[in-house]
């Protein structure tokens, strides 16, 4: 392709070279005219996957054990030496506030709970409507039994 060629990628009508695409979106919290304001918070499953370099195993339970203890509402933790998945229940008023608190649970709980400096990876949150659901349904994440840190 020829330097400032447009490159079509499914939009209608034609955009001069470096020309930007004006984009919409709604921003968190907003309704539509019909609907009743949702302020009251609500209960959001949350699933945070994390991986990163080998760790010793008794460190990374004893990390998730400490994280379990800091943040109350932890459900279950599943480890292996280089990755872990943590399920919990997080009260939010909206799923980008669920989701910007799971976001920074790893990294504000690193140094506290002495985590391995694993990345995420994987985000899940759902509402507590969608989460019973899928366990009616018989699929998504089996409830969190036994609750607690366990390996994989």
């Amino acid at each position: 392709m020829r330097p400032g060629a447009a490159v079509s990628r499914g939009v209608a009508g034609p955009r001069a070279a470096g020309e930007e695409r004006a984009l919409t979106s709604v921003a968190a919290g907003d309704t539509y005219e019909a609907e009743e304001p949702q302020d009251l918070p609500r209960l959001w499953h949350v699933t945070l996957s994390v991986s990163g370099g080998e760790a010793p195993l008794e460190e990374v339970r004893r990390g998730l054990e400490q994280l379990a203890h800091d943040h109350p509402f932890l459900l279950t933790s599943r480890y292996a030496d280089d990755h872990a998945e943590i399920r919990y229940w997080e009260e939010a008023r909206d799923l980008h506030d669920a989701a910007a608190v799971a976001l920074r649970l790893w990294g504000e709980h690193r140094q506290t709970a002495k985590l391995p400096p694993w990345e995420i990876v994987g985000l899940e949150v759902i509402d507590r409507g969608t989460y019973h659901q899928r366990i009616a349904e018989g699929y998504g994440p089996l409830p969190a039994t036994p609750v607690g840190v366990h390996p994989f």
